[in-house]
């Protein structure tokens, strides 16, 4: 099990806050904190341990560049936040503004990348379209036959391990109630609208309810017949003994994909691959995904029958607000690996960067990652139920956008206007005659 900063609980459990957030990565623990610092009553719920699923297993980058549009401002934002959530609460993210580096030996990057740069450039984002000899001169060590690359020097990186879980301690400093081992089971609702949540300790009341569940929060939801599409894949990652340092924080390159950790290692993993295993949740959205599917992405997944079709997030049993509910079933879910992602990532990494032979895998873990149909996150209030919030989908992206979209929620939980468009991440268009965008950038 990999080792994350652990949280101490709150000592009481509240009866009435404003507004209840579900989950404890880093999407629901930074919401919690936003609406705590501007004088909120907020009580966070955690079926296992804050940060113990995909917020602690994701590869830690805190990148603005190669977003989508609809998400660059948000990205932006959320770097604004990651600099400064840190000396508000007096605590380590380990977040570092170190840079973060592309490189690519495919000319159709290249020509993707300067497309991009158009809308980027327009939104107020500033980056370095490089040369192949620009790049090279950037990596002197590296042995692929370059042809461009990307740098942008305010991106950063964070370490998952510590995020998360100081953000919470944050919000609870504030005032937050936070809750572990403490399941939502579901929803309490009253003439049409969100009145509470009842967890595995009992009932708490407020008239706002953010789900922010991650894997899970479509099992949730879909319970109170709320339809959040989405295909939760499980990628592989590791970490690696001591190396030699490459220029910037994170470096994106031909199969593979670093992040400078604090202890001298990498974390390291094949960018894009995953493993989708068959389960009811799956076949149910099949036809929302049929676009993503027929995509080059879908070539970097493989689809297995495993566990998830009878227990996990994507299963379909039932259950009562007076039972034990799945979540409770799982505290902390632990995917298995794929063994030769870990081979053919180190592989990648030392034959463009033969300097970095003889480096070793010290830990690999995986985690799901809750993945819609366009690869973008729904941050959107819900028709059917008036007070409830969903915060998930991120499609990988968490973890980054993670500060950002915590403020948006914090917005929308107080009616005020967000600083930014939310249209885009709408749950509606996943309705029929709703607007979905093409997958891309994964």
């Amino acid at each position: 099990m990999l080792q994350i900063d652990r949280v101490s609980d709150s000592p009481v459990m509240p009866t009435d806050v404003d507004v209840i957030i579900i989950g404890g990565g880093i999407i629901g623990t930074t919401s919690a904190y936003e609406l705590a610092r501007q004088g909120v009553s907020v009580a966070l719920v955690e079926k296992g341990f804050i940060g113990a699923e995909q917020s602690g297993r994701n590869w830690g980058w805190v990148r603005q560049q190669n977003r989508r549009h609809d998400e660059l401002v948000m990205a932006m934002r959320s770097l604004t936040r990651w600099s400064e959530i840190g000396n508000e609460i007096g605590r380590d993210l380990g977040f570092r503004r170190q840079g973060s580096l592309y490189g690519t030996t495919v000319e159709a990057d290249v020509a993707r990348w300067e497309k991009w740069a158009v809308g980027a450039k327009a939104i107020g984002y500033s980056f370095d379209l490089l040369s192949a000899a620009e790049l090279k001169s950037r990596i002197p060590t590296g042995t692929a036959r370059w042809v461009g690359g990307l740098w942008s020097p305010s991106d950063g990186l964070a370490e998952p391990s510590k995020a998360a879980p100081a953000i919470a301690e944050g919000a609870k400093g504030l005032g937050a109630y936070v809750l572990q081992t403490c399941a939502a089971r579901g929803f309490d609702i009253s003439a049409g609208r969100i009145t509470g949540v009842w967890t595995e300790r009992g009932l708490i009341r407020a008239a706002t309810v953010v789900c922010a569940g991650g894997a899970w929060s479509s099992r949730l939801l879909k319970r109170h017949g709320v339809e959040l599409p989405v295909a939760n894949v499980v990628g592989t990652a590791m970490r690696t003994s001591q190396v030699p340092a490459l220029p910037g924080g994170t470096f994106n390159g031909p199969g593979f994909a670093l992040r400078r950790r604090l202890d001298g290692g990498y974390t390291l993993a094949v960018p894009g691959y995953g493993r989708v295993e068959l389960a009811p949740q799956g076949m149910r959205y099949a036809l929302k995904f049929y676009r993503t599917y027929r995509s080059a992405l879908t070539k970097k997944l493989k689809i297995r029958i495993g566990k998830s079709f009878f227990h996990g997030p994507e299963a379909s049993a039932s259950w009562a607000l007076d039972d034990i509910s799945p979540f409770e079933r799982i505290r902390v879910l632990e995917p298995a690996i794929d063994e030769e992602w870990l081979v053919q990532a180190v592989n990648n990494l030392t034959t463009c960067f033969p300097q970095m032979k003889g480096v070793r895998i010290l830990q690999a873990w995986a985690g799901l990652i809750d993945t819609t149909p366009d690869l973008v996150p729904v941050i959107s209030t819900v028709d059917e139920i008036p007070g409830l919030i969903v915060a998930s989908g991120f499609s990988g992206h968490g973890f980054g956008l993670g500060p950002g979209a915590g403020l948006l929620v914090s917005e929308m939980a107080q009616n005020k206007t967000t600083y930014s468009d939310i249209t885009p991440f709408s749950l509606n268009r996943f309705k029929k005659g709703g607007q979905l965008l093409r997958p891309e950038m994964m």
